[in-house]
């Protein structure tokens, strides 16, 4: 790590207060370009240390960044990963106020459900499967605090991997019998469809998103614990939307979900 303590809390109070007072910020490796991937996820928790003092409950995780054509471009091998709290919970056909974000965009996942704890290193694919309770489809809103979406792989790690709302819907479907690899996934935008794509653009199986979840965090003496909700990437590109579009997510064989900007 290359930041005090006390820079790592100005700049989680920094990022933060641009979430919930809705205002774009300029990447922070700007003014601070000697940030490590270390300092990054320490800004990350410091945020979700506020949160929680604050009576916030985390109900979740994330993997981003799950393309290896997107990791290549950014010259990373591996995804990046943030935390889900309460508030960004919003119900299956449920509004969310625009005006209450920056710019959101929109993204299909397949989402897990853990009935066993995952811990690395040396997590795989198979041991995700094992562990797994469910899998169900979600949509998630990213809305990066940055200004124009302009940002780098550590200030984008630092802001909890543009992390804001989620939504969850479908069936809850085992994963025996299923081949996630090959679910075909349609996201639609006022009924038309404008993403379109396959479980396999998660780094070629989905459950390897988890898996390198649960390898990040085993790295750092963590674990997924059993009952954990996790978004394993985008499946296709996000999309941006405005006030009065309404999005629905279809995922071959286990159902819908939508939600409505307002």
């Amino acid at each position: 790590m290359n930041l005090n303590q006390q820079t790592i809390a100005g700049l989680a109070e920094h990022l933060e207060s641009a979430e919930l007072r809705r205002h774009e910020v300029i990447k922070i490796t700007e003014a601070h370009p000697e940030m490590d991937w270390d300092d990054a996820y320490a800004i990350q928790a410091e945020i979700l240390r506020r949160k929680l003092a604050r009576g916030h409950k985390v109900v979740g995780l994330k993997a981003g960044l799950t393309s290896h054509g997107k990791m290549k471009q950014m010259g990373v091998s591996t995804p990046v990963f943030g935390w889900l709290v309460d508030y960004f919970s919003v119900a299956d056909g449920g509004e969310i106020k625009h005006d209450q974000l920056i710019h959101p965009k929109v993204e299909p996942e397949i989402v897990f459900v853990t009935k066993k704890a995952l811990k690395g290193p040396g997590c795989h694919i198979g041991a995700v499967l094992a562990a797994t309770d469910f899998v169900m489809p979600g949509i998630e809103i990213i809305d990066s605090r940055y200004k124009d979406f302009k940002f780098d792989l550590k200030s984008v790690i630092a802001d909890n991997c543009s992390s804001t709302r989620f939504v969850l819907g479908g069936q809850m479907t085992p994963v025996a019998g299923l081949d996630l690899r090959t679910l075909g996934v349609v996201m639609e935008k006022n009924g038309e469809p404008v993403a379109i794509g396959a479980g396999a653009a998660v780094l070629g199986h989905p459950a390897a998103a988890i898996a390198a979840l649960a390898n990040h965090l085993g790295a750092r003496g963590e674990e997924i614990p059993a009952g954990t909700m996790i978004l394993s990437g985008g499946v296709t590109e996000a999309i941006a939307v405005n006030p009065g579009d309404h999005i629905t997510l279809r995922i071959q064989s286990l159902g819908s979900v939508s939600t409505r900007f307002v």
